[in-house]
């Protein structure tokens, strides 16, 4: 189905913007290599709201968030569906200061890539087994110590809207390690933004945030298929007024 002219003008509109701000921007983070990684991060984040200020007013999607109340004072392990670009920038107005589990790939992206960079994500090769989930274990455990929370999309890739992937153990794994709790979250983004997708269509993205789960005690995977039966379970909810069941 061919897309309203509208929308199309609308995506153009957005991609040329951030095509002016995302150069010199990359400069502003790298020049934030000096100063500790928490003010890094603090810095490097205005890109992301800037971002999303230019999706509401060019594109016109908004978001609402059910369940802020759930979110701890502690850095914890967050793990969320992944249908869209869009959580990796809204969760970073939606949460306190963060990192990403990412493909290294990412950071050879010019521009992006570097300032990327510079908010210390943990940057994996998912070819490489064993040793990326190490990677994981100890460098997440540093980030938590460090006060970031972590973002995983234990799917490991974007999923279409009603679409569901298998649930990898690694984010778990990350918070079993560190003893650190482990907060579910699901959203429908993918509704507005697609997978790969240039077109933005507007509307309200709901975010729904689960209470925070003990990882004391639990192995990575019985703490992942929890997580995993509560965002499933949520998904459907999402389009309700409510956001309730």
């Amino acid at each position: 189905m061919k897309a309203p002219l509208g929308i199309v003008l609308r995506s153009c509109l957005f991609a040329a913007s951030l095509l002016l701000i995302t150069p010199p921007y990359s400069l502003v983070a790298l020049g934030t290599f000096p100063l500790a990684a928490l003010t890094r991060y603090r810095i490097i984040r205005g890109w992301a709201r800037l971002t999303l200020m230019l999706l509401d007013r060019i594109c016109g999607i908004r978001y609402r968030v059910f369940g802020a109340e759930h979110i701890p004072s502690q850095p914890c392990v967050i793990l969320s569906k992944h249908q869209s670009a869009w959580e990796t920038m809204a969760f970073q107005a939606i949460f306190p200061p963060q990192v990403q589990v990412i493909k290294r790939e990412l950071l050879w992206i010019p521009f992006f890539g570097w300032g990327l960079a510079m908010v210390s994500p943990i940057a994996i090769d998912r070819t490489s087994g064993v040793r990326a989930l190490k990677q994981m274990i100890e460098q997440g455990k540093d980030r938590l110590k460090r006060g970031f929370w972590i973002i995983v999309y234990p799917e490991g890739t974007r999923m279409a809207p009603g679409a569901r992937g298998k649930y990898q153990t690694g984010g778990a794994a990350i918070a079993v390690h560190a003893g650190a709790p482990v907060v579910p979250v699901a959203h429908n983004a993918g509704k507005y933004w697609r997978r790969n997708a240039f077109l933005k269509y507007p509307g309200t993205i709901t975010v729904s945030i689960g209470r925070a789960i003990d990882s004391r005690g639990m192995k990575a995977e019985a703490l992942t298929r929890r997580a995993e039966a509560w965002i499933e379970s949520e998904m459907p909810r999402l389009d309700r007024p409510d956001g309730q069941a």
